[in-house]
């Protein structure tokens, strides 16, 4: 009886998050290391599920994981690294849209429709949606430092998933993406779930991580910081608090607030069902940045 007075209530505690978030568009990143672990994968993607039977508008942007890797070492290719990114030739390219089309978002957009629910699969190989210009990093004496077949995201097509989404389908992002000359470019997960977002003018960014979320010492679990506002966010980048792991959720999160997203989150994909814990209840249990 107290298990079942428990779960009524926990319902009861969601309803006025249920009715605020009505219609609204919430874009959920999911990469890591929940990639490789198909429960939690699951779990999120039945959290989703739920999200859009309750009226909510999910848009999933989605990573590969180590996927991308294992299958580049199977093909005999060894992951070239240019300060902390991943240097894509043609073979690295082709191997990853492979994995991140074919294998992934399949699976994603399967699982979905199982549930009874219509999902679109979005990349190079179907529906773009994601256009891309060649990325390069800065280097010393103002030279740049060129990345292969990576791209920073130009435009993202806001009106096809916003006819998506309110013919109750769900997007399903992989995020290869095409070029002004129509050629391939990849695309961090990351930065292209902030630029959908702040092109959707989405309610939310959740960004699904291997973490609980923010923390005031990276080497203290227990010091998590459950919410800060823009310049918080901004002054620990500049003073190097956000780790190199965090840091291109951190700056996916400020590209969305600053493109009109109302509130961004990174939580921790390995709890199970962390995604309706953080929307739907008062404490929530990741990190909630707003401007």
């Amino acid at each position: 009886m107290n298990d079942a007075i428990s779960k009524a209530a926990s319902l009861v505690e969601a309803l006025p998050y249920i009715q605020r978030f009505q219609d609204k568009v919430v874009v959920v990143k999911v990469g890591g290391s929940i990639m490789d672990d198909e429960q939690a994968l699951s779990n999120i993607l039945t959290d989703i599920v739920f999200m859009n039977y309750v009226g909510m508008q999910p848009v999933i942007v989605h990573g590969g994981g180590k996927a991308i890797n294992d299958a580049m070492e199977k093909a005999g290719l060894q992951p070239q690294w240019v300060q902390g990114r991943r240097y894509t030739d043609e073979r690295t390219l082709a191997i990853a849209e492979h994995v991140l089309c074919n294998q992934i978002n399949r699976f994603i957009v399967n699982f979905i429709s199982a549930q009874g629910c219509e999902a679109m699969g979005l990349h190079s190989l179907s529906s773009v949606v994601l256009f891309a210009k060649k990325a390069y990093l800065a280097g010393e004496g103002g030279r740049r430092i060129d990345l292969g077949l990576v791209g920073d995201i130009a435009m993202v097509n806001s009106r096809l998933l916003h006819l998506l989404v309110q013919a109750d389908s769900i997007p399903v992002i992989a995020t290869i993406a095409r070029d002004d000359s129509g050629g391939k470019l990849n695309v961090n997960a990351d930065t292209a779930a902030g630029a959908v977002a702040a092109a959707m003018k989405a309610e939310k960014l959740v960004v699904v991580s291997d973490t609980h979320g923010i923390y005031a010492d990276m080497k203290d679990p227990s010091s998590r910081i459950s919410h800060l506002n823009l310049p918080q966010i901004e002054s620990m980048v500049q003073s190097g608090q956000i780790g190199a792991g965090m840091l291109p959720k951190v700056e996916a999160c400020i590209t969305a607030l600053k493109g009109g997203v109302n509130k961004a989150h990174i939580i921790d994909g390995r709890i199970p069902h962390s995604l309706m814990l953080e929307v739907y209840t008062e404490a929530g249990i990741g990190t909630e940045i707003v401007l």
